[in-house]
C-alpha cells in the first residue's frame, strides 16, 4: 500500500523556501580570485583589467613545479596558498548534458537533463540551424548546474570522426560518413555550445578524437593496440576534414587525441598532428587533451616508449597540454628531472588550460556576476527545451519507404493499433550512449497511444530476440488491429564504445518477427527502426506486405512522441540518411582494419557514397516526404575564373586542364552562387532537404570521389507554392580535391552540380595572374 501526504505553507514560507532554493543554487563559491579573499583579490592573475597573457604568466609564475604538474591531469589540484580549488575538467554534452564523466552529477536540484536524439539522428535533420540551437540549448543547462556546483565547464564533446565502416560501434556518436557533413554540424553545434561574447567562454567544448579513429573492438584488435595505416590522401581527403572546420570555423576550445597510432605513431605523441598541425596550421585557440589514459596506453600497451618519464615528455613535447588520467601527473616530474622535458614545457601546456578557464571566467570572482550567472534549475529541463528535443527527433526521423502511400496513417481510420517488437515501449534506448539522466521519456508505445488505442505485443523480449516463443500474442495483435507498428533494432548491447558490431542484419529472429506479422496484419504494416548504424533490411524494403519503413535512429526523450507524429502525420518526415546502408555482403572479407577509402583492383570495395560503387539497401541521402518537390536552376554560372599566381613551370602553356594548387589559387571568397527554385507539387505542406553534390572532372581517377556533398540547405515550403534558394559554394572548400601525395587541388575544366534531378555544368578556368617558380 503506498503512502501519500501533502504539505501546505503560507505564501510567505513558500516565497522564503523558494529564494532560499534559488540562493542555494546560485552561491557557488568563487573557483578562483574570491572578492572576500584579502590574501588573493590584489593578484594581477585576478585583475580583470588586465589581458589574459598577462593574466595566466602571473598565475603561472607564482606556482611551484610540483603545483604545476598536479594541473596537468583532468582532476587538477587545488592551490590553496593562492584560492585556487580543484578542478574536474572531464564532463561530457554530446547531446545533452551527460553523466559520463565525473564532471557532472545528476540528483537534487538537478535530477536530470534534456535529451537530445543521439547525433547521427540529428545529423540526418541537414539543418545547421537546429545543431546551433541544440549546443545553445545544452550549454544554458550545462551552465546552469556548474552554477548549482553540479558540473564543470570544460566538455569533450562533439565525436566528429567519420563513420567510415557501419560496424562501428561508435558511428551512433558521428555526424555521419561524409566529412564537410560532420564538419559543418562540428563548427554550428560548437558554436553553439561556447557562444558567441567574443573571446568569453560559455562552455568550452573539444572536437575528439583526432585522428582516424574509427574502430573499437573487431575480430581481436582493440582502440589500445590499433595502428591506424593511413594515407596522406585520406588524411587530408577524410579523416582531417571535420577536425579542420571545427578549429578555422567553430573556433573550438580544444581538441581530443585519440588512443589508435597512425602510421606507428601515438596521436598523443605526434608533433605533426598536435604541434605542427592542429595548433600551428589550423591556429588552435585552446588546449589539446589525451583521451582518458590515453598516454598510459601509449606506453603501457603500445610500448611505444621504454620510460614512463619518457612517454610523458613524448606527449608534452607533442603538444599534448592536459592528461585525461592520472599518467602525466605521475610521471612529469621525474622527466624534469631527468632532463627529458623542462619546465619550460610544462608552463607553455598550462598557458593553454589556464587560458580556457579565464575565458569561461573562473578567475573573475563571484559567479553569479558572470553573463550566465543567473541561470539555475528553472532553466533545465524547461519547456522550451524538450519541445526542442522533439522537434529534433521529428527532423531526424528517416521515411525509407511508403508504398501507396500507406503513410501517414488516419486516427479515424486506425482507430487500433498493434505495437509491436522489442524497441516498442523503450526508454533509456532512445537515449543512445554518453547520455545523461532525462528529463522525462515518451516511449513508442505512449507516443502512438495519443492517436489509437494500442495492443501492446514485444513479441521479442530484446533486440536480442533469442526464439520465438512469445510470437503467437504478437501475431494474434495484429491480426485485430486496424494497422500494425512493429519498432524494432538495435541497441547498446549491440553497438556501443567498445561494441563493434559482427554483421549488418538484424540480431536473433526479428527478421523472421517481421515478415510473420506482416503477413498476419490485418492493415498495413510499419516497420520502424531503432539503431545508430545501418541495417540490411532489404527483405522488408522488398516485402509487399510491409508498406512503410521510418528509421529514427536513437531519438531522444521524445522518441515516441516524434515517432507517432510522423506516423500520424501532424508532422511531416524530411531527414534523410548521413551513411549509407550496405548490404551484408559488403562486408565480405572487408577488414574494419583496412583504413583505405577508396577501392582498389584487388577487390577491396572503397567506402563510403564517395568511393564505394556497389550495390546497396538505401543510399547516402536518401529520404521521403508525404508531399513532392521539384527543383528548377534559377540562375547559375557556366564558366567561373578561377585567379591562380601562375603556374609550377613558370611558362604560359595551357593550364586549363590541370588540378591547381588550392594555395597557389587566390581563394578568398571565390564562390559559385546558385538560386534554385523548390517547388511543392503535392497537396501537403513540407520542409524539404536540399542537398548539392558535385562530381569533379576526371571522375574516371580511381582517386577522385565519385561525388561529394558541397553543401545543405533546409526549406519549408507550403504546399503548391515555391521557393526560392540561394546557395553558396566556396570553390577552393568544397570543389578541391586531393591527390595521391595528400595535396589539396582544384581541378580545372567542368564540374557536375548534382541538385536531386537536376544536374548543372560549370566549367572552371585558370586565371594566371603571376608567375610561381618550382
Amino acid at each position: 500500500m503506498a503512502l501519500t501526504f501533502s504539505l501546505s505553507f503560507s505564501p510567505f514560507i513558500t516565497l522564503f523556501i523558494l529564494f532560499l532554493l534559488h540562493h542555494t543554487c546560485h552561491s557557488r563559491d568563487s573557483f578562483a580570485c574570491d572578492p572576500k579573499s584579502t590574501a588573493t583579490n590584489n593578484l594581477p592573475f585576478c585583475n580583470v583589467k588586465l589581458t589574459l597573457q598577462q593574466r595566466v604568466n602571473d598565475l603561472i609564475g607564482r606556482l611551484t613545479l610540483p603545483e604545476k604538474v598536479n594541473l596537468l591531469v583532468n582532476n587538477a589540484a587545488a592551490v590553496p596558498r593562492i584560492g585556487i580549488k580543484g578542478y574536474e575538467w572531464w564532463s561530457e554534452a554530446l547531446h545533452g548534458v551527460s553523466n559520463v564523466g565525473p564532471g557532472t552529477r545528476f540528483g537534487g536540484v538537478f535530477p536530470g537533463a534534456t535529451s537530445f536524439p543521439q547525433v547521427i539522428t540529428t545529423a540526418a535533420s541537414f539543418n545547421a540551424s537546429l545543431w546551433e540551437a541544440i549546443g545553445r540549448v545544452v550549454s544554458d543547462e550545462a551552465r546552469a548546474m556548474y552554477n548549482g556546483g553540479a558540473a564543470g565547464l570544460t566538455y569533450w564533446s562533439p565525436n566528429v570522426n567519420i563513420f567510415r565502416d557501419p560496424r562501428w560501434g561508435r558511428g551512433q556518436e558521428t555526424p555521419g560518413e561524409d566529412p564537410v557533413l560532420a564538419g559543418i554540424y562540428a563548427a554550428r553545434y560548437v558554436k553553439g555550445l561556447q557562444g558567441t561574447d567574443g573571446n568569453k567562454l560559455k562552455v568550452a567544448a573539444c572536437c575528439k578524437h583526432f585522428t582516424a579513429y574509427d574502430i573499437d573492438n573487431w575480430n581481436g584488435v582493440d582502440r589500445f593496440h590499433f595502428n591506424a595505416q593511413v594515407s596522406k590522401q585520406d588524411i587530408e581527403d577524410t579523416f582531417d576534414v571535420p577536425f579542420r572546420m571545427c578549429v578555422k570555423e567553430g573556433n573550438v576550445a580544444s581538441v581530443m587525441c585519440s588512443y589508435n597510432q597512425v602510421n606507428g605513431v601515438p596521436t598523443c605523441a605526434d608533433p605533426n598532428l598536435l604541434k605542427k598541425t592542429v595548433r600551428g596550421q589550423w591556429g588552435l585557440d585552446g588546449y589539446i587533451v589525451s583521451d582518458c589514459d590515453s598516454v598510459g596506453v601509449f606506453f603501457n600497451n603500445q610500448h611505444y616508449t621504454s620510460t614512463p618519464e619518457e612517454a610523458a615528455a613524448d606527449a608534452i613535447k607533442a603538444g599534448l597540454d592536459l592528461d585525461c588520467g592520472p599518467f602525466l601527473g605521475i610521471h612529469t616530474q621525474d622527466a624534469v628531472k631527468k632532463g627529458l622535458l623542462t619546465e619550460a614545457h610544462v608552463n607553455g601546456a598550462l598557458v593553454n588550460t589556464l587560458t580556457v578557464q579565464m575565458r569561461l571566467g573562473m578567475f573573475d570572482g563571484e559567479p553569479s556576476a558572470h553573463a550566465y550567472g543567473n541561470l539555475g534549475p528553472k532553466d533545465v529541463c524547461k519547456p522550451a527545451h524538450q519541445e526542442l528535443a522533439l522537434e529534433a527527433a521529428r527532423q531526424g526521423i528517416v521515411l525509407l519507404k511508403n508504398t501507396g502511400p500507406s503513410l501517414p496513417l488516419s486516427s479515424q481510420k486506425h482507430k487500433t493499433v498493434a505495437v509491436i517488437g522489442p524497441n516498442s515501449n523503450v526508454t533509456v534506448t532512445m537515449i543512445g550512449n554518453y547520455a545523461g539522466i532525462a528529463c522525462g521519456y515518451t516511449s513508442p508505445l505512449q507516443g502512438i497511444g495519443r492517436y489509437a488505442k494500442t495492443i501492446h505485443q514485444q513479441g521479442c523480449a530484446n533486440v536480442a530476440c533469442r526464439d520465438d516463443k512469445s510470437f503467437g500474442p504478437a501475431l494474434d495483435a495484429a491480426r485485430k488491429a486496424d494497422a500494425t507498428v512493429l519498432v524494432i533494432g538495435l541497441d547498446q548491447s549491440i553497438e556501443a564504445e567498445t561494441v563493434d558490431r559482427v554483421g549488418l542484419l538484424l540480431p536473433g529472429h526479428q527478421q523472421d518477427l517481421v515478415s510473420k506479422v506482416a503477413a498476419a496484419s490485418k492493415g498495413p504494416t510499419i516497420l520502424v527502426l531503432m539503431s545508430g548504424g545501418p541495417v540490411d533490411i532489404t527483405f522488408a524494403k522488398n516485402d509487399p506486405r510491409i508498406a512503410a519503413i521510418l528509421w529514427a535512429g536513437y531519438p531522444g526523450q521524445a522518441g515516441g512522441a516524434a515517432i507517432a507524429d510522423i506516423l500520424f502525420g501532424t508532422a511531416d518526415p524530411g531527414g534523410k540518411l548521413p551513411v549509407t546502408w550496405y548490404p551484408q555482403e559488403y562486408l565480405k572479407n572487408l577488414a574494419m582494419t583496412n583504413m583505405a577509402m577508396r577501392p582498389s583492383t584487388v577487390g577491396y570495395p572503397g567506402r563510403t557514397y564517395r568511393f564505394y560503387k556497389g550495390p546497396v539497401v538505401y543510399p547516402f541521402g536518401h529520404g521521403l516526404t508525404y508531399t513532392h518537390f521539384v527543383h528548377t536552376l534559377a540562375s547559375a554560372p557556366t564558366i567561373v575564373s578561377v585567379p591562380i599566381h601562375g603556374h609550377r613551370h613558370g611558362n604560359n602553356t595551357n593550364i586549363s586542364n590541370k588540378a591547381i594548387r588550392v594555395t597557389h589559387a587566390r581563394c578568398g571568397k571565390l564562390s559559385i552562387t546558385l538560386h534554385v527554385d523548390v517547388k511543392n507539387v503535392g497537396s501537403r505542406d513540407g520542409t524539404h532537404t536540399l542537398l548539392v553534390f558535385s562530381a569533379p572532372p576526371n571522375g574516371g581517377a580511381h582517386w577522385v570521389p565519385q561525388k561529394q556533398l558541397v553543401t545543405f540547405e533546409k526549406v519549408h515550403v507550403p504546399a503548391k507554392s515555391k521557393q526560392r534558394v540561394r546557395v553558396n559554394i566556396h570553390v577552393c572548400k568544397l570543389l578541391s580535391v586531393v591527390d595521391r601525395s595528400g595535396i589539396r587541388r582544384i581541378p580545372m575544366g567542368v564540374h557536375s552540380l548534382h541538385i536531386g534531378d537536376v544536374k548543372h555544368s560549370v566549367s572552371l578556368q585558370a586565371e594566371a595572374l603571376g608567375i610561381i617558380k618550382s
